[in-house]
């Protein structure tokens, strides 16, 4: 019997790492697939149970050529049942600085790249009764800046959508996770140009806290998962509360020290 395949892009991230450890298992291969093809081999190295359960693949998810041989290469390994398209990154932090090369940029990453995924591995997911589950973000269903990221999301989201409808009939399922603020190197980053940016951050989510890289890991087993069968064409925040409102502006009008 051939092993199970979950295809995991942008592996060589924090978030990206998480999930693939999240989904280790004894009968799966795990495909980290990343541009960085070096950093994709340190989350493999980063990995409890990898040795012969992992495989990095260099994979530029913005070229369909780069994304069918990497489907084909996962292939080889066994059958193809899970696609998580984790990969995204964000460029244009306003429309006023966005230019026509960084709008194409950020969709191109964020939106384009799970299409050339899915539509290269359809055919195995239709074959296995797969599952998709992509990465999208908070700034999808809202305005948090970086508009063409935000709008390659919310296209995302949407994509999500049309995979659940026309390919349920082939019993694959299709959902999305829609992230808020995740500690992650990107965001130490910023840190660093602002060490009280995490401080900024907490003050807007009802759990007073940001999520981890195990939280969306947790979402996405959750999706992927058996547990999830009758659940497809949903967009799962994992944002800790943003989406659902905030403490201070309810106070703010409520006029009442309960919130």
């Amino acid at each position: 019997m051939s092993a199970s395949v979950a295809i995991i892009t942008g592996a060589g991230g924090d978030i990206g790492r998480a999930i693939a450890q999240k989904l280790m298992r004894a009968d799966r291969i795990v495909v980290l697939a990343d541009k960085d093809t070096a950093a994709a081999k340190k989350s493999i190295e980063a990995l409890s149970g990898a040795p012969g359960r992992a495989v990095a693949i260099a994979c530029d998810v913005t070229d369909p050529a780069s994304v069918s041989a990497m489907v084909s290469e996962a292939a080889s390994h066994g059958e193809i049942a899970l696609l998580i398209n984790n990969a995204g990154a964000s460029l244009g932090v306003s429309l006023q600085s966005s230019t026509p090369e960084s709008w194409a940029q950020d969709v191109a990453l964020n939106l384009n790249g799970a299409f050339h995924c899915f539509h290269a591995a359809a055919d195995h997911l239709k074959a296995n009764a797969g599952v998709v589950v992509n990465i999208a973000s908070v700034n999808g269903t809202g305005t948090f800046g970086h508009p063409a990221y935000s709008a390659a999301k919310a296209g995302l989201i949407h994509f999500t959508r049309a995979i659940a409808v026309e390919y349920g009939k082939f019993g694959v399922r299709a959902n999305a996770v829609a992230p808020g603020t995740v500690r992650t190197q990107a965001w130490e980053e910023r840190a660093r140009a602002n060490p009280n940016v995490f401080e900024e951050a907490r003050q807007w989510y009802p759990l007073e806290r940001i999520a981890r890289p195990e939280d969306i890991a947790n979402a996405v087993a959750f999706l992927s998962g058996p547990d999830a069968g009758a659940i497809t064409g949903v967009c799962l925040p994992v944002d800790c509360g943003l989406s659902a409102g905030q403490a201070k502006l309810a106070r703010t009008f409520s006029q009442s020290s309960d919130f």
